[in-house]
């Protein structure tokens, strides 16, 4: 079956899947897999196919903001994925999570619009615990000098400010580790489908404004923390097939 926005068959998808919001960083992460084909590039979406320490996985650009992003996450469902790790960025809420850290999200916090159409307020948007565990278990292992947390993230739509101020203060004293624009809807999506997500972010800075006069999210640092995310999610993806494997076929 044809993924009308997606534009490829539902019978090349394999369960597992990356997911980030450039195009360009679905090709660097396919460039990591063995046998990798790409399926389509139509709009924001490139998908590719591949294997990587032999699970086969899809790696999919979603674009920026959620709503974009939620057709990408519908139609890789539908065409028979379960488990969905997103592969992003984020601003920091604290210099003790300077650029070039990684956070797993465990929650977001839902500031978005689109999850406000899909389900009441108050309804959580909350990564799957066997997804966070595989990814900080993975970050851990790799992380080298590269300081690693994992904690509430905030989704919010808005990227440049107007008239109404940015709700960061509220949020960073609310215990959140920082900000993008997507998490919520990949959580609430997988929630209502049945299916597990998680989601790990490389901080290419900080959110508040007080902090954020030098933002540049092309330095060397980040780029380095977003090889080790992209590693962290390869590997997390492996570890998960294995208990999965082991779950399906319990040793005698």
């Amino acid at each position: 079956m044809l993924m009308p926005i997606l534009q490829v068959e539902s019978e090349e998808i394999p369960e597992y899947a990356l997911v980030c919001g450039d195009p360009r960083r679905a090709a660097a992460i396919a460039e990591k897999l063995d046998n990798v084909r790409e399926l389509a590039f139509a709009r924001e979406y490139r998908t590719f196919v591949g294997e990587y320490g032999g699970v086969k996985l899809a790696v999919v650009s979603h674009g920026v903001g959620c709503p974009g992003a939620a057709v990408c996450f519908e139609e890789l469902i539908r065409a028979g994925v379960k488990t969905l790790i997103r592969v992003g960025t984020a601003g920091s809420y604290s210099t003790d999570n300077p650029a070039g850290s990684l956070v797993i999200s465990t929650a977001a916090i839902r500031t978005d619009g689109l999850t406000r159409q899909l389900v009441p307020d108050g309804f959580p948007a909350v990564a799957d615990s066997d997804v966070v565990n595989a990814l900080y278990a993975a970050a851990q292992e790799i992380k080298g000098d590269t300081v690693v947390r994992k904690g509430m993230t905030v989704t919010l739509d808005v990227f440049y400010n107007g008239i109404e101020e940015f709700p960061h203060k509220k949020w960073k004293a609310a215990g959140a580790l920082a900000v993008e624009m997507e998490i919520s809807a990949l959580y609430v999506i997988a929630s209502l489908r049945s299916v597990r997500a998680g989601a790990i972010v490389a901080l290419d800075g900080y959110a508040d404004a007080d902090l954020a006069a030098d933002y540049d999210p092309h330095t060397d640092v980040v780029g380095q923390a977003v090889e080790r995310e992209i590693q962290a999610a390869l590997n997390a993806l492996v570890r998960l097939s294995t208990e999965d494997s082991t779950h399906l076929n319990p040793p005698c």
